[in-house]
C-alpha cells in the first residue's frame, strides 16, 4: 500500500501517540501499590532518621503505603545492593549517603554495585557535620594549637576514632591531608566506645558527627574545637568552622538522601522529587530536630556534587591507605 505524503504524516503520528501511551499511562498510575524505602543500616541513626521522615511524607503525597524497611549488614553493602538489583520501576528507593554512595567505593577493592553509574539521586536532603572535640584536659583551646602541636610532634597526640572506613575516620583522615598533620590514630568499635575514653583522658581528639559531640561540649565535658562544615552549628555558636580556622577545601557537606535505581523512568523520578520539595516543611523540623540541616539542593546540580565528593573522598581514601577487604 502506498500512502499519500499526508496519510503518512498521520501514520507516523498515530504511531508516535500509541508508543507514548504506555509511557504516559506509567507516569499518571504511578504509584498504583506501595513503595519500599530500604535502609541499609538497622534502626535509629541518621540513615534511618531520613527514611521514615521521607516515607512518611511520600505516603501523604502519593496516596500509597511507604514502607520503610531496615536492611543492615556488610556495612550498608547488602541494602544497598538490594536496591541497584530492584526493577527500575520508583518501587523501591534507597536511603544513600556518603557512607554508601561514596566512601565504599573507595574503601572495597571490589564493590557489587556502581555507586555512580548504578543509582540516580532524587534528592539530599540531610547534612550532618562533623565536629573535632578534645579532651577537657587537653592544653590547647583552638584548632590552630592543635595544628602547631601535631606538626611539632607527629604521632603525639591520640585521635579516636569509631573504626577503620567509618565517617569519623575518614574525617579525620582528611583533615591530617589538608593539613599536614599526623595524629596517633587509635580506632573504637563505634562512637559510644570511643567518646568514655575521650571524656577521661585516655584520647585526646575525637571527630564525631556534631549532634552527638553537642551534649558533651555544652556540659562542658569536652572541647568543641572546630564544625567541619560551612556554617556554625546554632546549638554551639561559639565553636567555629573549618573555614574560618583556616583549613581550606574541608568544609563537607556529609549528606544523606533518597536514591533510585539507575533507568527509573525520569518522569518518576521527577515525580518524587516534587513531592519531596512540597513536604519540605514538613520535612525540615524533624530532621533539624535532630541537629543535623536541611538540604534544599536543585535536582540540576545533584549528580555534580555527588561527582565531586567522590573524586574528593577517592584520593583521600587512596592517599591514606584505607581499605576494607
Amino acid at each position: 500500500m502506498i500512502l499519500s505524503r499526508r496519510s503518512a504524516s498521520l501514520f507516523l503520528l498515530a504511531s508516535a501517540l500509541a508508543l507514548a501511551g504506555p509511557i504516559a499511562a506509567h507516569a499518571q498510575a504511578y504509584p498504583d501499590r506501595p513503595v519500599k524505602i530500604i535502609v541499609p543500616i538497622g534502626p535509629a541513626g541518621s540513615y534511618d532518621l531520613v527514611g521514615r521522615v521521607v516515607g512518611d511524607a511520600l505516603s501523604k503525597r502519593l496516596g500509597q503505603s511507604v514502607i520503610v524497611e531496615n536492611r543492615p549488614g556488610a556495612g550498608t553493602i547488602i541494602g544497598t545492593q538490594a536496591v541497584a538489583n530492584a526493577p527500575p520501576d520508583g518501587y523501591t528507593l534507597l536511603v544513600g549517603g556518603l557512607s554508601n554512595i561514596v566512601f565504599n567505593a573507595g574503601l572495597y577493592k571490589k564493590l557489587p554495585y556502581d555507586p555512580v553509574n548504578e543509582f540516580v539521586p532524587v534528592a539530599l536532603l540531610l547534612n550532618i557535620s562533623y565536629t573535632l572535640v578534645g579532651s577537657k584536659n587537653l592544653p590547647y583551646t583552638s584548632v590552630q594549637e592543635v595544628i602547631e602541636a601535631a606538626k611539632k610532634r607527629p604521632d603525639g597526640l591520640k585521635l579516636a576514632n569509631a573504626g577503620v572506613g567509618t565517617g569519623q575516620h575518614l574525617v579525620g583522615a582528611a583533615f591530617m591531608k589538608y593539613t599536614g598533620t599526623k595524629f596517633l590514630e587509635v580506632p573504637y568499635r563505634g562512637s559510644s566506645l570511643a567518646f568514655p575514653d575521650l571524656l577521661a583522658g585516655r584520647v585526646d581528639l575525637f571527630f564525631d558527627s556534631t549532634p552527638a559531640a553537642i551534649p558533651h561540649i555544652k556540659s562542658g565535658s569536652a572541647k568543641g574545637l572546630v564544625v567541619v562544615g560551612k556554617a556554625r552549628n546554632p546549638q554551639i555558636p561559639d565553636v567555629p568552622t573549618i573555614a574560618e580556622a583556616g583549613v581550606s577545601g574541608l568544609d563537607i557537606d556529609s549528606w544523606i538522601g533518597i536514591f533510585a535505581p539507575a533507568k527509573t523512568p525520569p518522569e518518576v523520578i521527577a515525580r518524587l522529587q516534587r513531592e519531596i520539595a512540597a513536604s519540605a516543611g514538613e520535612i525540615r523540623p524533624r530532621l533539624e530536630a535532630a541537629g543535623g540541616e536541611m538540604m534544599e539542593v536543585p535536582p540540576e546540580k545533584l549528580q555534580g556534587l555527588i561527582r565531586a565528593d567522590y573524586d574528593k573522598w577517592l584520593a583521600v581514601i587512596k592517599e591514606a591507605g584505607i581499605t576494607l577487604d
